[in-house]
């Protein structure tokens, strides 16, 4: 990497931020195609929030991605905010433009189905209902991208009832309860979770698969590890299983392509290069 006065400077705001792993995405690109820029890991405690955004211009940044706990937050401290990124009720791409006022974009939805059309590019939405699991901010972005992929029918599993309804009425989803996760699977062309559970260090994803139809799409947004029990519950039973590291790629192409100038593409060697010390 080469650094000049003309330098390029991006980031990740978060806090905390030292396990994201987009600078090391973002350095690969960077590298790969010569780019005089810096993508920079850049640890925002909440209260400093507002402050560092606003910062962003005067510091010479082209813009920043957002990680927990900020993306929430941000809806109201960028001067304005894509349609996509108040739909979904989070920011975790802002854009510095040239007047210094800062667009708040959301990317993780264009992640998700880009991941899955990779992953699983015979899968057809509009044949039955897709199922998730978890009412958050990844399955807003989740229910927002198979809104308007054109699903035949979403149906949000959450344990938090009140979350799951409002979710489902802002997509236009089916609300079901977690009791009723099981029998949820029914009939369904596609599984996401979008809970933590299955990931390193949380408790695991209790779920029976049993009335998954075995053509069906599992797609686990977890990434560490790579194979999830999930998915290898999944594969066992001759399901198609797309893990969830390809989603955090694809949803930084928006950003770089507007802070650096490129289109990047997401390669094996990207994948296995940010992959790193995942276990597989």
């Amino acid at each position: 990497m080469s650094l000049s006065g003309e330098t390029r400077l991006a980031g990740v705001m978060g806090w905390p931020v030292e396990h994201s792993r987009s600078p090391r995405l973002h350095g690969f690109w960077l590298d790969r195609h010569g780019i005089d820029g810096a993508y920079l890991p850049l640890a925002v405690r909440p209260e400093n929030l507002q402050a560092a955004l606003t910062g962003l211009a005067a510091m010479g940044f082209a813009g920043c991605n957002l990680t927990i706990p900020h993306k929430e937050t941000a809806l109201e401290l960028v001067d304005e905010t894509t349609p996509l990124a108040g739909e979904i009720g989070a920011v975790n791409t802002v854009i510095v433009r040239d007047d210094g006022s800062l667009l708040g974009d959301n990317s993780d939805a264009f992640g998700f189905i880009e991941n899955l059309r990779a992953g699983a590019p015979g899968l057809d939405l509009a044949a039955g209902p897709a199922v998730v699991l978890g009412a958050g901010g990844a399955a807003r972005a989740v229910c927002a991208a198979l809104k308007d992929a054109g699903a035949a029918e979403i149906r949000v599993v959450n344990r938090n009832p009140a979350r799951a309804e409002r979710l489902a009425e802002t997509f236009a989803a089916k609300p079901i309860a977690w009791d009723a996760r099981h029998s949820a699977l029914e009939g369904a062309v596609l599984l996401v979770n979008t809970t933590s559970l299955g990931m390193d260090g949380q408790p695991p994803l209790d779920l029976d698969l049993s009335s998954l139809p075995a053509s069906a799409v599992v797609n686990d947004l977890v990434y560490s590890p790579l194979t999830t029990d999930l998915l290898a519950a999944a594969t066992a039973r001759g399901n198609g299983a797309v893990d969830g590291l390809g989603m955090l790629l694809h949803q930084a192409r928006p950003g770089f392509e507007a802070w650096f100038g490129v289109v990047p593409e997401v390669t094996d060697a990207l994948r296995d290069y940010v992959a790193g010390d995942l276990a597989p």
